[in-house]
């Protein structure tokens, strides 16, 4: 008999920092890591969209995110400029720990700031899909996409080969009320 897996998702506190960083080191290479205090900048910056989950052994995933806007791609390494009438939520780093994969975390946090989009008026989600993870993000309705900031290109060159910016529409564009 398999018994749950009893997590639950919260926000990240500065608490957190040491296991998010541990997290981060299980699943990135050491040239796509990024420093505390880039990651405690982040967390100052979008306290509302960056969220854990925890098990019973601590924090086992996590996903940094930020209100933005379309197009805009955060190089790595770099700080949170979280934009004023933000269309977008710009989703810049998910990690799970190899503990807790397989069990659908990642999809769980991506669905938990996805459930704000209405009241938070995103019109869409976008991000960076790096180390072949394309697959992942196209199965929750992430399409390629072509960033049209004029710092897109070099942000994404910020990014180990085969990076690929990705949207997803949350909501259809605005359609003009007929005049009366």
């Amino acid at each position: 008999m398999q018994h749950p897996y009893r997590h639950r998702i919260r926000a990240i506190c500065a608490e957190d920092l040491d296991a998010v960083l541990d997290v981060q080191a299980a699943c990135y290479p050491p040239a796509m890591q990024e420093a505390a205090e880039v990651v405690l900048a982040r967390l100052h910056a979008a306290a509302g969209t960056c969220i854990a989950a925890e098990d019973e052994a601590g924090v086992c995933a996590y996903l940094f995110a930020y209100p933005s806007m379309l197009g805009k791609v955060t190089p790595l390494g770099a700080g949170f400029e979280v934009a004023a009438g933000a269309d977008t939520l710009y989703l810049h780093d998910l990690a799970v720990a190899p503990r807790a994969l397989g069990r659908g975390l990642a999809r769980r946090l991506v669905d938990h700031l996805l459930a704000q989009a209405p009241a938070r008026r995103w019109q869409a989600s976008a991000l960076v899909s790096v180390q072949d993870t394309a697959r992942f993000w196209s199965a929750l309705g992430y399409r390629p996409g072509d960033p049209d900031h004029p710092d897109a290109g070099a942000a994404l060159a910020s990014y180990p080969g085969g990076a690929q910016y990705m949207v997803r529409r949350l909501t259809a564009p605005a359609v003009p009320w007929p005049s009366c």
